[in-house]
């Protein structure tokens, strides 16, 4: 080969910027415009798409009757409620923060609590005050009592599989109903089937249950087969292998109990620790548990030699009850008036709670006690439907059949300044605090709807919520609060466990029975006025009627006296009087003896002027 004429030599920065490498030229099809190594390369099939092979199903095979039976047996629906229910709160509880010890102690020092008690004429009243409103009220009368908490012996009478309850004689007249969510299974020997209630109890069968509610109208006492004795600092819980501690305590004193627990608690038992037993000591914590184990074994022995129905253990008197559950370091005094009931409380906190006898003070004013703090005042506006809010504003409380509905309206509040986003958020976060004050004394349970009134932005709804939870911590009936829904609605549940307010001062009405409302056999619609014709005579003054009357003979003759006497009054006495004959002469005569009419003075029109007032001229040419 030829060799190449050798190039001279270019400076170094030209070689850089022109020299490229080497390549060979691709070769490009005229025609089509495309390399000739693309034409060369062989053309791709396009992939076939899988053909699916169904697989061969097995023969069916026929189910026999004992499994079709098991299918139809999963398990009762109110215990897989109450299963969902328990993992919805111990989720909401893990994500609720614990209480510090800051929060706890403010919550308590912010409001001053004091209890009032009150006995006369057999009863007992008991109220509950927070900064001197009223928040709780309690009755009870000598002769009855409520039944939650007792415990009985029972008899089951009918079991009924479809509504998963079993209603069971405990000796109250009314059977009491016993509902599958509320069975001790562990107890129960049903084996490896299904936790049905029919194959649980059976009727005759002897079955140990405690009250939780108190009868209420047609329906009877609700019971439960899980006893729990309730005690001055805990609970007490036969057979559990769990414990718990309230979370309204602080995080340093959880952790503290929870130590002395480990030591002191039984093996075969269960406790749940209560708000009261913040700052308990161990030996009053063992005195509880030893005190409440003595009870259960009392209640163990009598079972065994008792036949059903019987009561095997009763709570004590509504009395001591309030005070053993409310009443606690919370509250600054608790004033009572009566002298049997400050010796029994006196006894009671001497035994149980010897530091809180000092709070104790008689009530030595010859005044009605509740008149001095004036709670009567208080229930009569609590027993209204209608409550008025400091600031203008108003709630409306319906109480239906299915739930309780609460309507806040703004009433006479219009803000002091800034939007309307503004006003109704104040509004309702002073309608929250309220709402729960009037659950609490109304003792209100079942579901309850607030309509809250409508807030666009999402951290005001969220604000009156918090109002909302903090407010209810202060409540210690047990409850739920959802979110707010788009229309502004908040749903809630409250335990309902007596009667409420309302029931205990009032009776249904006999007329309506309870409606407010009287039903007839007609339609009661008002028909609207008349009004009278419109046409060209409207102006005109309608023509008096003419009533004719017919006179009878004997009508007549006593007519003819009285004109007789008439006349004979009108002419002098030596005068002789022509008697009247006929009707024209007898009419002639009645029309002279009357007196004669004085003709009415037509009223002086006055002219005004432009001005409103009248000028002289023109008066003067009325006056003449």
């Amino acid at each position: 080969m030829p060799k190449k004429k050798e190039e001279p030599a270019k400076p170094l920065a030209t070689q850089l910027i022109f020299q490229a490498p080497d390549l060979p030229t691709p070769k490009v099809n005229p025609r089509s415009g495309k390399l000739a190594v693309e034409e060369e390369k062989p053309p791709v099939e396009p992939k076939a798409k899988p053909v699916r092979q169904q697989k061969e199903r097995p023969a069916k095979q026929e189910k026999t009757g004992a499994e079709e039976e098991k299918e139809k047996d999963t398990g009762s629906t109110r215990v897989d409620a109450k299963r969902q229910r328990r993992r919805d709160s111990r989720d909401s509880s893990r994500r609720r923060s614990s209480v510090t010890e800051s929060e706890f102690l403010a919550r308590r020092e912010s409001v001053d609590r004091t209890m009032v008690v009150r006995e006369k004429d057999d009863r007992i009243q008991i109220g509950v005050l927070e900064d001197g409103m009223l928040v709780e009220h309690y009755v009870a009368e000598s002769q009855g009592g409520s039944l939650i908490g007792n415990v009985y012996l029972g008899k089951v009478q009918n079991v009924l599989p479809s509504m998963e309850a079993a209603f069971v004689d405990i000796g109250r007249g009314r059977n009491a109903v016993l509902y599958s969510g509320e069975v001790d299974w562990e107890a129960a020997e049903t084996g490896n089937q299904p936790r049905r209630i029919e194959l649980a109890l059976k009727s005759g069968d002897q079955v140990l249950v405690q009250v939780t509610k108190d009868p209420v109208g047609q329906k009877g006492a609700r019971l439960t087969s899980q006893v729990s004795l309730p005690g001055r600092f805990l609970v007490y819980v036969p057979g559990g292998n769990m414990s718990g501690i309230s979370r309204k305590l602080p995080e340093g004193e959880r952790q503290r109990l929870k130590q002395i627990l480990k030591n002191t608690l039984p093996e075969d038992a269960g406790v749940i620790v209560r708000t009261a037993a913040e700052g308990a000591s161990e030996e009053q914590l063992i005195h509880d548990v030893e005190r409440l184990q003595a009870q259960w074994e009392s209640i163990s022995a009598k079972v065994e030699k008792g036949k059903a129905p019987m009561l095997l253990h009763s709570e004590p008197d509504l009395l001591v009850k309030i005070i053993r559950d409310v009443f606690n370091e919370d509250f600054q005094k608790l004033v009572v008036s009566g002298d049997s009931a400050l010796e029994t409380i006196r006894e009671y906190l001497e035994s149980v709670a010897p530091d809180l006898v000092e709070r104790l003070s008689p009530f030595a004013s010859s005044e009605d006690i509740f008149d001095f703090y004036r709670i009567g005042d208080q229930i009569v506006k609590a027993l209204d439907r209608k409550v008025y809010l400091p600031s203008g504003g108003s709630l409306v409380i319906d109480r239906t059949e299915a739930m309780t509905v609460v309507d806040v309206n703004t009433g006479k509040f219009i803000g002091s300044g800034g939007n309307l986003e503004e006003t109704v958020t104040k509004n309702n976060l002073e309608a929250a605090e309220e709402l729960v004050r009037q659950l609490r004394l109304r003792d209100i349970g079942g579901i309850v709807v607030v309509d809250f009134i409508d807030m666009i932005q999402e951290s005001n709804q969220e604000m009156v919520r918090r109002r909302l939870l903090e407010c209810l911590s202060r409540d210690r009936t047990k409850n739920q609060v959802g979110e707010i829904t788009s229309l502004g609605l908040v749903q809630m549940t409250r335990k309902k466990i007596g009667v409420g307010l309302l029931e205990t001062f009032s009776e249904v009405c006999d007329c309506c029975a309870g409606r407010g409302v009287l039903i007839h056999n007609e339609p009661r619609f008002r028909m609207p006025e008349q009004q009278p014709k419109q046409g060209k005579n409207r102006n005109k003054k309608d023509k008096p009627e003419v009533v004719k009357k017919v006179v009878t003979p004997e009508q007549a003759d006593a007519f003819k006296n009285v004109v007789n006497k008439i006349a004979q009054a009108a002419h002098p006495e030596d005068a002789e009087v022509k008697e009247p004959e006929g009707k024209t002469e007898i009419l002639n005569a009645v029309l002279d003896s009357l007196p004669e009419p004085q003709p009415k003075a037509k009223p002086r029109r006055r002219r005004a002027s432009s001005s409103g007032v009248v000028s002289p001229s023109e008066s003067a040419e009325e006056n003449s």
